[in-house]
C-alpha cells in the first residue's frame, strides 16, 4: 500500500494480542473473554491465557476483559495500527463473591483497599494528547484535581498545598529520586520531564492515603508503569517533538525475554538561541526495561533511567549593546549560574508468585551529581561568587510479601534497607537579615543507613459492601561515618523507628449501586533532605561538624484526613467524585538565617536546605476537590476539576512570629481545569485545555538592602523582605491550550502529525516586576546613585508578558 488513500481503506486489518493471568498467582486464565467495548463478540484466551483479537479497525479503542469469578477490567484507549499488533497484557483480581455461570461480572473502578480515594490513573494516550503538555507527564498531571498550576516554565508538582519535595516517584515498584531534568536539589521539579511517555503504560497518582509500602512521602506517591516489552517482533518509533528528538525500540531478546529502550536529545537550546534568550538548556536521557519470564511463577525486571543536563549562558547577548532589551538580558545573565547535572537509576526486581500471593525483591542504585558556579561579571578570569559541587548516592533493598488468606483477609508486609553517601563542597555568600553578607565555605562527606518495616491488612465486611484496611510503617536512620576532619554528632536523633511510627486506616462503604463513601486517616513522616543533613560548619567547640544534627533534628510529620464520595457510571465510562482533605505539618525545617520554612522554597533552579536550619515550623493545608470525568466514550473524552485549597505556615523567624498563619508559596486558593476533546474515525483529533487559577502569594523586595552597592555586587538580584513574607499576592490567571492531531495508517508504518498550541489567547500571568538597577546603556554595568551614595538607583523589568507558544511535531511508528 503506497498511497494515502489506500492507507485509509485497510482499516480492518489491525490486531490486539496479549495474555490474561491471575493477579495473585500469575497463573494463565483460559477462556477469558476479550471484546472491544460496545461490541458483543470478540475472542477468548487459550489454555496459556493468550489471545489474539483480529479485524480491529485502526484507531483507539477500549478493551474489556472478563472471566467467571473475577472482576472484569476495562483498558482504555488502546491504539491500533496495521503496522504492528497492539499488545495488551492483563492481570485480573478474583471477585469478592462467587457468581453463577449466567451472571456477568459488573465493571467498576479498580479500587485499592488501602487507598480507596485520592487515587487517579492516567493512561499513556491521555498523557500524549494532553493539550499544551508537550507529551510531558508532569504537565499532564496538572489536569487532575488537587494539582496546582504554577505559572512558569517549570514542572514543579505541588499537591494539595504541599511543597514540591513532598512527592515520591516509583517506576515499576523501584524508587526514582526525580522525574525532571534540571532538578532543584533538596526539592524537586525542573523545566522538562525526564520519562519518555512512549515507554509508559500508565501512572497511578496518589494524592493521599499512601500505601504502607511507600514511605517518606507527605503530598503524593506516583507509580509509573513501563510497558512490558513486546515478545512477537522488533518495532521502532521516532518522535520529533516540540523540544527534543527521541527514538524508541522494543522486541524479543530471547525465548522468554524482551526489551524496550529509548534515547532522547534536546534541541531546545537551538530554539532559545534563535529567540535570543539568555540561557541555553541542553538535556539528554535514556531509559530501558528488560523483562525475563522463565516460567509463570517468576518474573525478573531490570530497569534503567539516566540524564545528562547542561545549563549554559548565552553570553553573546551581552556583547550586542544595540539588541532589543539589551539591559534586561544583561540583568538576567548577571543572576543565572552555569550548572551541570547528571543522574541515573539502575534497578532489578524479582517477583516470585505463590499459590496465595507473591514475594517481591527489589535492589537498586541511584546517583545525582550536581554542580553550579558563578563568576563575577560572568568572566572566567574573575573570582567565583558561587562554587558548588555535590553528590547523592543511594543503594536500596526492599523485600515484600503479599498474601490472600482463605478467610478473605489480604495482608502484606516487608522491610527496606538503604545505604546512602553524600558529599558537598560549597563556597558562596548568603544574606542574613540584621547581619549582612556572610561568606560560607565548607566541605561535607558522610555515610548514612536508613531502614524501615511496613505491614498492611484489609478485609471486606457486610456482604462486601464495607471494606476496612489498616497499615503501619516504621522508619529510622543512623549516621555511619563522616569524612576526616568532621566530628560525628554525639547523639543519633533519627535512629529510633518508634519515633516515626506511621499508622493509617481506610474505609470504603458501597451504600448504593455505583456509589461509595471513602475515608482515610494517617500519619506520615519524611526524612530531611541530604542538603540539610550534610550542612557542615564550626560547632560550639570550634570543631567542624554536621551542624543540623544537633538537638532538634527530626523527621517532618504530616497528619492527614481525607473523606469523600464517588459515583461510577460504568455504562458511560464516567465518574463523579467530591473529596475534602486536611494536612497538618509539624517539625518542618526552617532557615535559621531568615526564619522561613523551607517548604516555601524550591520553585527555582538551585539548592534548597544547604544552610543551618531549625525544626520548629508548622504548616497546614485544607480544602476540597470536585472531579467530573468522562473516559473515552463514542469518540469523546473530558475531565473537569475544581480545587479549593488553603496552604499556610507558621514561620519561626523573630520578625514572623507575630504573623500567626501566613499563606505559603503554594496557596492558589482556587483552581479550575477542563481538558477534553474528540476523536474521529478519519484519524483527526482535537483537544483543548482551559485553566483558571488564583494567584500565588509573593514576598516584596527589601529595597534599601537590595540596592546597597555591596549587596548588589554580591548577588546581582534583589533581597526579599522576609518580614513581609508572602504579604502580597499576584492576580488570578488563565490559559487556553489546543492540540490537533492527524494520523495516517499504512501497511508497515504509521504517521502522526500534530500541532500543540500553548496559551492561544496570549494571556499574561500577573507577576511582580523584577527589580534591577540603572545601568550604563553602552556597557550594561550598574551606575552608582548620584543622589544616594553607596546605593544604586532602582529600575524595574516587566515580567507580565504573554505569548502564543506554537509547537509542531511528528511521530513515525515502524
Amino acid at each position: 500500500m503506497s498511497s494515502w488513500g489506500l492507507a485509509q481503506t485497510e482499516i480492518g486489518r489491525c490486531v490486539i494480542l496479549g495474555k490474561v493471568v491471575d493477579a495473585t498467582t500469575n497463573a494463565p486464565l483460559p477462556f477469558a473473554s476479550v471484546v472491544l467495548q460496545g461490541q458483543t463478540s470478540g475472542t477468548a484466551t487459550d489454555f496459556e491465557g493468550a489471545y489474539r483479537l483480529e479485524g480491529v479497525p485502526a484507531g483507539v479503542h477500549n478493551v474489556v476483559v472478563s472471566f467467571l469469578g473475577y472482576t472484569s477490567k476495562t483498558v482504555f484507549e488502546i491504539e491500533t495500527t496495521p503496522a504492528r499488533p497492539a499488545v495488551v497484557n492483563l492481570a485480573l483480581n478474583e471477585a469478592a463473591i462467587a457468581v453463577d455461570a449466567a451472571e456477568v461480572v459488573a465493571e467498576s473502578r479498580a479500587t485499592v483497599e488501602e487507598a480507596p480515594l485520592s487515587v487517579r490513573s492516567i493512561g499513556t494516550n491521555e498523557i500524549k494528547r494532553n493539550p499544551g503538555g508537550g507529551r510531558d507527564i508532569s504537565r499532564a498531571l496538572r489536569s487532575l484535581p488537587g494539582v496546582a498550576a504554577i505559572p512558569s516554565f517549570r514542572n514543579d508538582i505541588v499537591i494539595r498545598g504541599g511543597a514540591p519535595n513532598e512527592n515520591r516517584f516509583y517506576l515499576d515498584g523501584i524508587e526514582i529520586p526525580n522525574i525532571n531534568h534540571f532538578a532543584t536539589q533538596g526539592a524537586s521539579g525542573g523545566p522538562v520531564g525526564m520519562i519518555n511517555v512512549d515507554l509508559v503504560q500508565g501512572v497511578d497518582f496518589y494524592a493521599g492515603a499512601f500505601p504502607a509500602a511507600r514511605g517518606n512521602a507527605l503530598s503524593s506517591v506516583m507509580e509509573f508503569h513501563f510497558k512490558d516489552p513486546r515478545t512477537d517482533q522488533w518495532t521502532a518509533n521516532a518522535v520529533l517533538g516540540t523540544s527534543d528528538l527521541g527514538v524508541t525500540v522494543e522486541g524479543p531478546t530471547g525465548e522468554n525475554s524482551s526489551l524496550i529502550a529509548s534515547v532522547r536529545r534536546s534541541y531546545l537550546q537551538l530554539l532559545f538561541e534563535v529567540l535570543g534568550l539568555p540561557f541555553l538548556p541542553i538535556y539528554n536521557d535514556y531509559q530501558y526495561k528488560w523483562v525475563w519470564r522463565p516460567d509463570d511463577r517468576n518474573a525478573v525486571t531490570v530497569l534503567g533511567l539516566g540524564a545528562l543536563d547542561d545549563f549554559e549562558l548565552n553570553l553573546d547577548l551581552a556583547s550586542d549593546t544595540a539588541a532589543p532589551g539589551y539591559l534586561n538580558q544583561v540583568a538576567i545573565l548577571d543572576v543565572l549560574p552555569i550548572s551541570e547535572q547528571w543522574n541515573y537509576m539502575q534497578g532489578i526486581k524479582w517477583d516470585r508468585y505463590m499459590e496465595d500471593g507473591k514475594w517481591t525483591f527489589v535492589l537498586s542504585r541511584n546517583m545525582l551529581n550536581n554542580s553550579a558556579f558563578k563568576h563575577v561579571d560572568n568572566d572566567v578570569d574573575l573570582p567565583r561568587t558561587l562554587d558548588y559541587v555535590s553528590e547523592e548516592i543511594e543503594n536500596k533493598f526492599r523485600a515484600e510479601r503479599y498474601r490472600i488468606l482463605p478467610s478473605g483477609w489480604k495482608v502484606s508486609g516487608g522491610m527496606n534497607a538503604e545505604y546512602a553517601k553524600y558529599n558537598n563542597s560549597t563556597t558562596s555568600v548568603v544574606y542574613v537579615p540584621d547581619v549582612g553578607n556572610v561568606h560560607v565555605s565548607f566541605g561535607s562527606d558522610f555515610k548514612l543507613a536508613k531502614y524501615g518495616a511496613f505491614a498492611q491488612a484489609s478485609r471486606p465486611l457486610l456482604d462486601n459492601r464495607l471494606t476496612l484496611s489498616a497499615g503501619l510503617r516504621l522508619d529510622g536512620a543512623v549516621l555511619l561515618d563522616a569524612a576526616e576532619g568532621l566530628t560525628l554528632p554525639e547523639s543519633s536523633p533519627l535512629a529510633n523507628p518508634l519515633d516515626q511510627f506511621s499508622p493509617r486506616l481506610s474505609a470504603s462503604w458501597s451504600f448504593a449501586p455505583g456509589w461509595t463513601w471513602n475515608a482515610n486517616a494517617g500519619i506520615y513522616h519524611q526524612l530531611p533532605a541530604y542538603t540539610i543533613l550534610g550542612y557542615a560548619g564550626l560547632g560550639a567547640d570550634s570543631t567542624s561538624t554536621l551542624l543540623n544534627w544537633s538537638e532538634g533534628l527530626t523527621y517532618t510529620t504530616n497528619r492527614q484526613l481525607v473523606m469523600g464520595i464517588r459515583k461510577e457510571i460504568a455504562s458511560r465510562n464516567a465518574a463523579v467524585s467530591v473529596e475534602g482533605f486536611y494536612k497538618g505539618y509539624t517539625d518542618s525545617p526552617a532557615s535559621a538565617n531568615t526564619g522561613i520554612a523551607l517548604a516555601n522554597l524550591g520553585a527555582d533552579f538551585g539548592v534548597v536546605g544547604n544552610e543551618t536550619v531549625t525544626f520548629d515550623s508548622e504548616g497546614r493545608a485544607y480544602g476540597m476537590e470536585v472531579l467530573l470525568q468522562q473516559r473515552l466514550f463514542k469518540g469523546y473524552y473530558g475531565l473537569l476539576a475544581y480545587t479549593l485549597v488553603r496552604s499556610e505556615y507558621q514561620n519561626p523567624g523573630e520578625d514572623l512570629a507575630l504573623q500567626s498563619w501566613v499563606p505559603s508559596s503554594w496557596d492558589n486558593q482556587h483552581i479550575v481545569s477542563f481538558t477534553g476533546g474528540k476523536k474521529w474515525d478519519s484519524g483527526w483529533e482535537v483537544g483543548a485545555r482551559v485553566l483558571f487559577s488564583g494567584g500565588l502569594p509573593f514576598t516584596p523586595y527589601a529595597l534599601d538592602q537590595s540596592l546597597l552597592i555591596e549587596n548588589w555586587e554580591t548577588f546581582n538580584a534583589p533581597i526579599p523582605d522576609y518580614a513581609a513574607l508572602n504579604a502580597e499576592r499576584n492576580g488570578a490567571f488563565h490559559q487556553v491550550d489546543v492540540r490537533i492531531d492527524r494520523k495516517w495508517f499504512f501497511d508497515n508504518w504509521s504517521l502522526d502529525v500534530f500541532a500543540d498550541l500553548q496559551n492561544i489567547t496570549a494571556a499574561a500571568p500577573p507577576q511582580p516586576d523584577q527589580l534591577d538597577v540603572i545601568r550604563d546603556p553602552a556597557t550594561g554595568r550598574p551606575i552608582p546613585s548620584a543622589s544616594n551614595p553607596g546605593f544604586y538607583d532602582p529600575r524595574f523589568i516587566s515580567t507580565a508578558t504573554g505569548a502564543v507558544l506554537p509547537g509542531l511535531g511528528m511521530i513515525v511508528e515502524l
